[in-house]
């Protein structure tokens, strides 16, 4: 796909969707080889270079996705892409396998994953 800047505020407009419905806060997105280059060393550590190979690439640490839209063939891997990225921040313990699939299509069919509660310790005397 080409980036133009209709299609970077579709993109953002689906990453604030799923991020409200997964309840993470909306990461920093970029949508280009160059934008992952120009971004500190430090947020891209690990991937940076060789970023360009996938579809997708989370960043944890630094709430940082980039989205390959060049390598990205057709709306429907796009979205599949955004939802499997988010997921990642979602769940970041979290590894690809058969749950993870799981979650990715739960999410593209719409299901809302609530925030993470703290458990508060219950002391009984």
């Amino acid at each position: 796909m080409k980036i133009d800047h209709e299609l970077r505020l579709q993109i953002l407009e689906k990453i604030g969707i799923y991020s409200n419905r997964f309840s993470i806060s909306e990461p920093q997105i970029l949508l280009t080889t160059k934008e992952v280059l120009d971004a500190p060393k430090e947020m891209t550590e690990g991937r940076r270079t060789s970023a360009y190979k996938y579809y997708g690439v989370s960043y944890l640490q630094h709430n940082l996705v980039f989205i390959n839209v060049r390598k990205i063939p057709d709306e429907k891997t796009l979205e599949n892409t955004i939802v499997h990225e988010l997921i990642h921040m979602r769940f970041p313990y979290l590894a690809h396998g058969k749950r993870f699939n799981k979650l990715v299509r739960q999410g593209l069919k719409g299901k809302t994953f609530l925030r993470y509660r703290k458990r508060s310790k219950i002391s009984v005397i």
